[in-house]
């Protein structure tokens, strides 16, 4: 969807952090969605919270204007009653910025829904982008955390987000980013939508033939990619012959030393994403297995862009429209069996054109996505 000269619509987009570099879920949603907009003719001024990344001039590419805010990330903010990740996004600079004109704002996650229910928004269009539940996912975080205070932190706060969660009763939009948590949102709210995550394929570019090893990838430093890494490792390729690939970006010291362990089993830490991708793009399968069935998991959607057999388990598929395109397995034994049986199946030219097919027809595009957002906005 293009907007001729004479339609071009302006959009506030409140982001809970910087969207660039495009380096781990959240922030590839938000920053792939950015530059679908600006070529759908969206003007956009983005807010962005700052506090573990850098300001970037490369956002100047798609916005009219970009500005930045200090999180305050006091710790008194842990003890009101107003979950930590929205009440350390509370600056008053933001909403005098917002006042400045009538356009729609979009908020990206609860996060940045602070000024959501403030009066003197009222009558402005709003929309809340969902990338979780958020409290199902900090209960999630809390289930694999092994250090005390970090664990009491999660728990604590999943019932202020389950609580808080009431403020989109003043959206007048929103964007779940899956079918699962548009099911639980529109359970409880009005006028959801399932717009799934913008991401940076454009089209897919699978290999033929076969690849040499298995890949597992994500953020390691995050709580349930760490459980699953782990898992691989100690329970799934202990006693295969096939060698496996763990890469991502600050693996956990218990996941260094286990794979240490194994001889089949690699890391590759501190990576880019120009490296992941050749690693997906070369593995014969991709294996995703997750403890944690929130979102939509954007490594899936590079898998199924970029590589060849994938293999999952039921939390990590179930209800995406994906399913046909996944090899689902949820016991060890299972993973086992299904890992031996592909891996010396070459990937056809017949498997790429199917992949296409299903990916291109069932939303999970940016295109799609950007043309039901822009419906959701500007109706």
């Amino acid at each position: 969807m293009n907007l001729s000269s004479k339609e071009k619509k302006y959009l506030h987009v409140i982001s809970f952090d910087i969207p660039y570099p495009p380096n781990y879920g959240g922030v590839i949603d938000v920053y792939y969605k950015l530059k679908a907009l600006k070529e759908a003719g969206i003007k956009i001024h983005l807010h962005c919270f700052e506090y573990s990344r850098n300001k970037s001039a490369k956002l100047n590419d798609y916005c009219e204007s970009v500005t930045y805010y200090k999180r305050n990330i006091y710790k008194t903010n842990l003890f009101g009653k107003t979950p930590y990740i929205v009440a350390s996004r509370s600056t008053e600079d933001l909403i005098n910025n917002l006042l400045k004109d009538d356009f729609p704002i979009l908020f990206e996650g609860l996060h940045s829904c602070y000024f959501l229910s403030d009066k003197r928004l009222k009558k402005r269009k709003k929309i809340v982008r969902m990338h979780n539940i958020e409290h199902n996912y900090y209960n999630s975080l809390a289930n694999v955390e092994k250090k005390l205070f970090k664990r009491y932190y999660f728990l604590n706060e999943a019932a202020k987000l389950k609580r808080y969660e009431n403020i989109l009763n003043h959206a007048n939009g929103i964007a779940a980013i899956s079918k699962n948590d548009a099911i639980y949102l529109a359970g409880k709210y009005k006028n959801v939508s399932v717009i799934s995550a913008f991401h940076p394929h454009e089209s897919v570019q699978i290999k033929e033939g076969l690849g040499s090893y298995a890949l597992y990838h994500g953020t390691l430093s995050v709580g349930e990619n760490n459980q699953a890494a782990i898992y691989l490792v100690n329970e799934v390729f202990n006693d295969l012959s096939i060698p496996l690939i763990i890469a991502g970006n600050n693996a956990s010291l218990e996941l260094r030393q286990t794979i240490i362990k194994n001889r089949n089993v690699k890391l590759r830490n501190k990576i880019n994403n120009r490296k992941i991708d050749e690693l997906i793009e070369n593995a014969q399968i991709n294996i995703l297995p997750t403890f944690q069935a929130t979102g939509i998991k954007l490594k899936l959607l590079a898998a199924l862009y970029k590589g060849r057999h994938c293999i999952v388990n039921t939390p990590m598929i179930e209800n995406t429209g994906l399913e046909s395109l996944c090899l689902v397995k949820d016991t060890t034994d299972d993973l086992k069996s299904e890992i031996k049986r592909v891996f010396t199946i070459p990937f056809s030219k017949e498997a790429v054109i199917e992949r296409e097919k299903i990916l291109l027809s069932n939303g999970f595009t940016n295109k799609n996505n950007t043309h039901k957002l822009i419906e959701l906005l500007f109706p």
